[in-house]
């Protein structure tokens, strides 16, 4: 099942109409939201960064996006869904609802709520072999708005064909001052001796929630957090690289070019996300 401004509906009857300007003009943002045990994870985090985003975009928000509304919203297409989404990817898309060309003809919103089952109620430590590369064809301005989740991912979509026509299995994206930003569908993290690095939001990277969790953790484990801009020649200096998000949790980095990195901080952390949930 599909909600759908508040209505479920099943997958074959649900359609968008032409006009819409998510589709149109990418007038929409986005929450992924990990599942699990049927409750999601980090709530809080995704409502707050969901009604900033939704500032910052001009969108009108309805009186009745309460925690608790959203939440029953949630839940209610979970229970329904016909496959078990008890432990899941839960999408919450927002978009403006109205007419108009690029300006909108009123700030009102709709929204609509899918789920998939994934096959685990906990973050993996995942060791297999992962390899990742520049991407350097087009780069993210550095500014308030490239860190609001909006379904505009072109950068991301282009990364994502160049890193699989290379056999890549991620890339780093930079920003218009050529410093690293973030990888394809997350965070990035680089290691130094007990020093965790990661860029700020400043230069451009997704307000990411897992992001926010690791910065709020590696202290707790012993470890130093700086948020500074990275030179993409930091790279083959670092320790060991990671990248986060939301269903990964910490995703490990084995190769840069002929570097080879060590999986030890990752793997404290992973262990410490699922003390915490």
């Amino acid at each position: 099942m599909i909600n759908l401004n508040g209505e479920l509906v099943s997958p074959n009857l649900f359609h968008l109409n032409i006009s819409n300007r998510g589709l149109n003009f990418g007038d929409a943002l986005f929450e992924t939201i990990r599942i699990k045990s049927g409750k999601p994870l980090f709530f809080e985090s995704h409502y707050f960064r969901l009604m900033a985003n939704m500032r910052i975009c001009r969108m009108e928000i309805p009186q009745s996006f309460t925690p608790e509304f959203l939440m029953s919203e949630m839940t209610a297409l979970i229970e329904s869904h016909e496959k078990d989404c008890s432990n899941s990817r839960l999408k919450f898309l927002v978009y403006r609802d109205s007419s108009g060309l690029y300006t909108p003809d009123s700030n009102d919103i709709g929204y609509i709520i899918s789920a998939q089952p994934i096959d685990s109620n906990s973050f993996k430590f995942e060791s297999s072999f992962y390899k990742i590369d520049l991407f350097k064809d087009y780069f993210i301005p550095p500014g308030l708005l490239s860190t609001v989740k909006t379904n505009n991912r072109m950068v991301n979509i282009l990364g994502g064909i160049y890193a699989r026509e290379n056999e890549f299995d991620n890339c780093l994206l930079l920003n218009t001052n050529k410093n690293i930003v973030e990888a394809l569908n997350g965070n990035i993290f680089l290691v130094f001796d007990d020093t965790l690095k990661t860029p700020p939001s400043a230069d451009g990277c997704i307000n990411g929630i897992m992001r926010n969790q690791i910065i709020a953790l590696a202290p707790k484990l012993g470890y130093k957090v700086e948020e500074v801009s990275i030179s993409p020649f930091e790279i083959q200096r670092a320790d060991e690289i990671f990248i986060t998000n939301i269903i990964l949790g910490v995703r490990p980095v084995t190769q840069y070019r002929k570097k080879i990195y060590q999986h030890i901080v990752s793997k404290v952390l992973v262990n410490g996300l699922n003390d915490i949930i």
